[in-house]
């Protein structure tokens, strides 16, 4: 996926779960809901994946089950799981209301360092075009002056194409895995997916808890639910002991994969009996915490990018400069 059409699909993906959070939310059931938006969907391409699904509700099957059993994949992995979390709630809406502001922000996001960058970008091209051109017009050498400029830009796009691709949602637990270890210690970019993946697990567990779901079974549904195939990992490691008569706040604290605010505050809610209320408090302030680093980095990405182009450009012109009076003092002699 190029990235010029990433906040398109971000875009109609955002529009998608809020109009089936409206529906939801109305009293319509969810194949009726699933309907409607299959007469008026999106985009196009929702159709024929939503007529699937339908098929399959109509069958028996549950929203997620429908969407774990398509022919072809269609919503990332962390959708589903955050769907099957609000089936088990009963809060399907809100579920997608939460998917809805979170594909809505990535697109202003994205559609913001997108504009940011315009610049840069055309200055850099500029720059890869213009420096051999002198050498074109004085030797008439055009397979070199390609070579100098689409021999870069060729592969510097299929590079940018490959981390747009793997950077994407939709590939399976194992490859999230790595990519998420690759990011991590990324500065701001690392700290605002696990910001964000908490926020969303803290959602999900809240949803999951007030619906009379055991608090093993909750954790391990709202851990696939945000995301972080390292938090679910830590989390599914903890039934043994929980079983065994371990707390979530102990088995939390203990794991050291969670910031020390979320553990505490956990753990206050916990003996408070004021739980509910604790994960709502911390998925507020992660969401926000997360999205205030995105905003950031979309800020401050296309000013480095910037910045590293005219000092490529300043260094380019001291050298010609330096060549050229170098040139100068031989033809003049000793």
């Amino acid at each position: 996926m190029a990235i010029l059409f990433a906040p398109s699909q971000f875009s109609r993906r955002a529009e998608f779960y809020h109009q089936l959070a409206q529906l939801t939310a109305a009293g319509l059931g969810l194949v009726q809901a699933l309907g409607h938006l299959e007469a008026k969907p999106p985009a196009r391409s929702y159709q024929a994946p939503l007529r699937e699904v339908i098929g399959r509700l109509t069958s028996g099957f549950t929203f997620s089950e429908s969407l774990q059993h398509l022919d072809r994949p269609w919503l990332p992995e962390f959708d589903i799981a955050l769907i099957q979390a609000g089936e088990k709630s009963g809060r399907l809406d809100s579920c997608f209301r939460l998917l809805g502001e979170y594909y809505a922000e990535r697109t202003r996001l994205l559609r913001q360092m997108i504009a940011d960058l315009a610049y840069p970008v055309f200055l850099f091209h500029f720059f890869i075009f213009i420096t051999p051109f002198p050498q074109l017009f004085l030797s008439g050498d055009a397979a070199h002056y390609l070579l100098q400029t689409f021999g870069i830009l060729i592969p510097l796009y299929g590079l940018i194409a490959i981390v747009i691709y793997s950077t994407q949602s939709k590939h399976g637990e194992r490859w999230r895995a790595v990519i998420e270890a690759l990011l991590r210690p990324v500065p701001v970019l690392g700290s605002a997916r696990r910001c964000l993946a908490l926020g969303r697990l803290a959602a999900a567990l809240e949803a999951l808890l007030s619906a009379g779901v055991t608090i093993i079974e909750a954790w391990e549904m709202a851990a696939a639910a945000c995301g972080s195939p390292a938090l679910r990992r830590a989390v599914l490691g903890w039934r043994p002991a929980v079983d065994g008569g371990v707390t979530p706040a102990e088995a939390l604290s203990a794991s050291g994969l969670f910031p020390e605010l979320f553990a505490s505050q956990y753990a206050t809610g916990e003996i408070s009996g004021q739980l509910d209320d604790t994960l709502r408090r911390l998925h507020t302030y992660y969401q926000e915490e997360g999205s205030s680093k995105l905003r950031a980095l979309s800020r401050w990405v296309p000013i480095l990018v910037y910045l590293v182009i005219v000092i490529c450009i300043a260094i380019h012109v001291v050298q010609f400069w330096i060549g050229h009076f170098q040139d100068i003092q031989r033809a003049i002699g000793p």
